[in-house]
């Protein structure tokens, strides 16, 4: 078996942390560099990240997680937030970065540039939620992967009121929006669910080839 497939079966979703072990700078710091190069619809990036370490905040946070404890239990918690503000002027400032960092000549950018800028004028606020909430599963994804590989115990969370973390975490006033949550941590070592076997369907049950 592949090192990676190992990685991935080694995975599953946590559901006790210890809490005497903390996530060293260096893995945080995987994380974070992680996430920045998830792909996104355009590259335009619309999710950010909120990576809490302070016990009082998660233990603030629990009665917002349907009191799941591996929030409060957890090294640290992710929660992944969309931007509320995708307008002309954020597009803009992708393309300055393009510009920047590849010194792409303007007319060369300007038919794409415009061609975004259109695109997101014609979306209703809901729309441009629902596809920005879609690159927070990427994102998701991606660092449920690169936790598995660099052995960092995770369990993905739908299941919390995002207007009680927005609340708690004065997200609106960043112009953020809470859709996803991620305690990340080390398996406590009496935790049950570490050690049953992966319920998966077969594969040609769940794989078309053509």
């Amino acid at each position: 078996m592949s090192t990676i497939l190992k990685d991935l079966a080694w995975r599953y979703a946590t559901k006790k942390f210890d809490v005497t072990k903390r996530l060293s700078n260096e893995k945080i710091s995987v994380v974070k560099e992680a996430f920045n190069l998830t792909a996104t619809s355009f590259g335009l990036q619309p999710v950010r990240l909120l990576i809490i370490e302070d016990d009082h905040l998660k233990k603030a946070l629990v009665s917002h997680s349907m009191n799941q404890q591996q929030v409060a239990d957890a090294s640290h918690v992710l929660v992944f937030c969309i931007e509320k503000k995708v307008d002309s002027a954020y597009v803009k400032k992708y393309f300055d970065r393009v510009k920047e960092i590849r010194d792409t000549p303007d007319d060369i950018l300007q038919p794409y540039r415009e061609y975004l800028l259109d695109h997101f004028k014609e979306k209703s606020q809901n729309e441009t939620d629902l596809w920005a909430t879609k690159q927070a599963y990427l994102a998701m994804g991606n660092l449920l992967t690169t936790c598995a590989i660099e052995k960092i115990d995770a369990c993905p969370m739908e299941g919390f009121d995002p207007f009680g973390y927005n609340e708690i975490l004065e997200l609106s006033e960043k112009s953020l929006q809470a859709v996803l949550v991620m305690p990340i941590g080390y398996r406590a070592d009496d935790d049950m669910f570490a050690s049953l076997k992966k319920v998966r369907k077969p594969i040609k049950d769940t794989i078309l080839e053509l």
